[in-house]
């Protein structure tokens, strides 16, 4: 390609055919794109494989020129298909007179729901929220909440350890219960103390329609002088009217948790048509009167104050309300049920 005027001929007939080259359809832009710019036969692409044959003194003007060119295929593609999906937009089968499609409603998660309305329950009668970690040491997930040193829930099968507990150090795992926070909240603050603990905990159970590995507690604790079960009934009471209705019966067994003394389980009377007797009872929270042992633990005066605790499950509670059977449907994040709570 030593001859001047050739390769003038050559770029001139090049730009006057890229210019005329009448692309009004996809089939017409791709049929321009391969022809100029295809990487086997493009023309363009074939002028910028033979610049090593042009004389080193034009070299520089002549790759300027294709280089040119090429730019300008480039934007002439570009430009029709912009044009093409305008016209796409605007053509006469879109009916602009027809109503446009309602967007999905979110909605808030039920267990999102139950825990919400639980919280504005203690905080209408004084008390505050208080969170802790959920990677906690042994010494305030059970030592200072009076659990024996051979009790089963510091067992491997039972809760998740991140660092077993030796003779250097208290172990490390994940809370089984949001109760390590009654500690560090009786740590921190003094007598009068009005709190609930909402969070996530952990434990190593098999999972089914009924239990899961993780799941969500609300903790309440009371420490004052004077504090009674009676004072623990009636806030209780009035949690479960505001939960179930004005109806609800509860009724109170005795039962047995390290960190209070006397402890209860607390039922409801869930009404069933098709059992025998209308219904049966449900346990729904645990409850207790804290052990002196555990305000001993934390320097509060066992001689001076007592105080109540208890904890409940949100699954169990969101379960009961809404009628949920299978509690592995609240993690399984389904549209088709995260959609009736719209």
């Amino acid at each position: 390609m030593s001859d001047s005027a050739n390769i003038d001929d050559t770029l001139n007939e090049l730009n006057k055919e890229i210019e005329s080259a009448s692309l009004h359809s996809d089939e017409s832009i791709e049929s321009f794109r391969i022809r100029f710019l295809g990487k086997k036969q493009g023309r363009i692409t074939g002028l910028m494989k033979r610049i090593p044959e042009v004389d080193p003194g034009d070299r520089k003007a002549f790759g300027q020129r294709v280089n040119a060119l090429k730019s300008r295929a480039m934007e002439r593609i570009e430009t029709a298909q912009n044009a093409a999906q305008t016209q796409a937009v605007t053509s006469n089968d879109l009916d602009l007179s027809l109503p446009g499609r309602t967007l999905p409603e979110g909605s808030v998660h039920p267990l999102t729901q139950t825990h919400r309305l639980i919280i504005r329950v203690f905080e209408s009668y004084g008390f505050t929220v208080e969170e802790g970690p959920e990677i906690e040491d042994d010494w305030h997930n059970f030592t200072a909440l009076n659990f024996p040193p051979d009790h089963p829930a510091r067992d491997m099968q039972d809760t998740f350890f991140i660092e077993a507990p030796s003779d250097k150090h208290d172990g490390i795992l994940l809370r089984t219960h949001t109760s390590p926070v009654q500690i560090r909240v009786l740590q921190s603050q003094k007598p009068p103390i009005r709190v609930i603990v909402p969070g996530r905990v952990y434990r190593n159970e098999a999972i089914s329609y009924k239990s899961y590995c993780l799941f969500h507690q609300v903790e309440g604790l009371y420490v004052d002088e004077n504090v009674s079960m009676g004072d623990l009934k009636h806030i209780l009471h009035v949690f479960a009217r505001v939960l179930f209705g004005e109806d609800v019966r509860m009724r109170f067994r005795p039962s047995f948790f390290p960190f209070t003394e006397p402890s209860a389980e607390v039922d409801i009377w869930w009404k069933d048509d098709s059992l025998p007797g209308g219904g049966r009872w449900l346990e729904i929270l645990g409850c207790g009167m804290v052990d002196p042992n555990v305000l001993s633990a934390v320097g509060v005066d066992p001689e001076r104050y007592t105080g109540y605790a208890f904890g409940m499950g949100i699954e169990r509670i969101a379960m009961l309300r809404y009628g949920i059977e299978d509690i592995r449907i609240l993690y399984e994040n389904d549209e088709r049920f995260l959609s009736q709570f719209a």
